[in-house]
């Protein structure tokens, strides 16, 4: 049981200039009724987890095509880190090849979803790891 529906923050860093993935995640978390912001194209880092800080938002789910996952999404975790947000879940998703995976884990992305992973796989990863939900 929940108080609130969990929180997610869908967001596109770099240059990507797509983002249809990202549109299709959002409204995949939309209809498993969480609360859904978008930032829409070419945002850096730091605009990322400032609009996470100012949304309160539970979840930071980072769609990246352009092959700069391994520079920005580890930048996005020691942003949030600088900010002593600890208790985020940030998830990354797009076209990241799988030897890259682990190394992102470590820096602090808790779960990489890459392209064609079935909606329902994040949601349900979301929903079993989100801090917002109560046991």
């Amino acid at each position: 049981m929940m108080d609130r529906p969990i929180r997610v923050l869908v967001a596109k860093p770099g240059l990507d200039g797509h983002d249809r993935g990202a549109k299709v995640m959002a409204r995949a978390f939309r209809d498993a009724g969480m609360e859904v912001i978008y930032t829409g194209l070419r945002q850096t880092p730091e605009q990322i987890v400032n609009a996470a800080i100012q949304e309160d938002v539970d979840v930071l789910a980072i769609s990246i095509l352009s092959g700069a996952h391994n520079t920005l999404l580890p930048r996005v975790v020691r942003l949030l880190k600088e900010e002593e947000i600890e208790d985020m879940l940030v998830i990354g998703g797009g076209v990241i090849p799988n030897e890259d995976i682990p190394r992102l884990k470590e820096q602090g992305i808790s779960e990489i979803f890459t392209s064609g992973t079935p909606t329902s796989i994040a949601i349900e990863y979301i929903k079993e790891n989100c801090r917002h939900v109560l046991r």
